[in-house]
């Protein structure tokens, strides 16, 4: 089967059409006001018009309340909503359920013990992404490009589809996907030149090399 890629953070014509063209599964859009990749709602679903049909859109949000995530939902009609931050399977669950569509937690990762929360959340998302921890010093909860240990996500099956995230780049995605035998991968630093930007050809040579790995 082949692996699943997401690219997140893209904020241009050109970088969707890019992800796109590499044929990208999934494609992400943030709505975090810290974050360098954050967008405003109908930005966002002009952008992710082309994609509708070939991709699956994403609304990635960080403990979002009722409200904002309602408004992202009627601006974008994302396929997915993609759950940050410190919301509980309860919330996970609550949100779903509001909102009608399926969702995918982030759980970051540091240690084996931090995969411990992994059974309560797969019984109520539809996707898990598996991600690092975020630096105690940083602001944002995923793109910072770090790494955790692949080898304590090896074998991981949850029983619901999964991606890996956290400082994959084209360099070392295929290691990853060896270790971790993860079903599809998820990046954004990766595939940029300074913060918040992406490079149209880094994106298609990551997506060549996940698929080629």
């Amino acid at each position: 089967m082949a692996t699943t890629v997401k690219i997140c953070g893209l904020s241009t014509h050109a970088t969707v059409a890019a992800a796109l063209d590499a044929g990208a599964d999934m494609l992400g859009f943030v709505f975090f006001a810290r974050s360098p990749r954050h967008i405003a709602p109908d930005v966002a679903a002009r952008l992710a018009a082309p994609a509708r049909g070939r991709a699956q859109i994403v609304a990635l949000t960080v403990d979002a309340d009722d409200d904002e995530l309602a408004g992202v939902v009627a601006s974008l009609a994302p396929d997915l909503i993609q759950l940050h931050g410190s919301g509980t399977p309860q919330r996970c669950a609550a949100i779903r359920a509001r909102l009608g569509r399926p969702v995918m937690k982030a759980l970051g990762v540091a240690e084996a013990g931090d995969l411990a929360a992994v059974p309560a959340y797969a019984a109520v998302c539809d996707r898990l992404l598996i991600d690092a921890k975020p630096p105690k010093e940083s602001r944002l909860p995923g793109g910072n490009g770090v790494a955790f240990d692949w080898r304590l996500a090896e074998g991981l099956s949850p029983g619901v589809p999964w991606l890996l995230s956290g400082g994959l780049t084209t360099e070392n995605v295929a290691q990853a996907l060896r270790l971790t035998r993860a079903p599809g991968v998820d990046l954004s630093s990766g595939v940029e030149s300074a913060p918040g930007v992406k490079d149209v050809g880094k994106i298609a040579a990551f997506i060549a090399a996940a698929r080629g790995a």
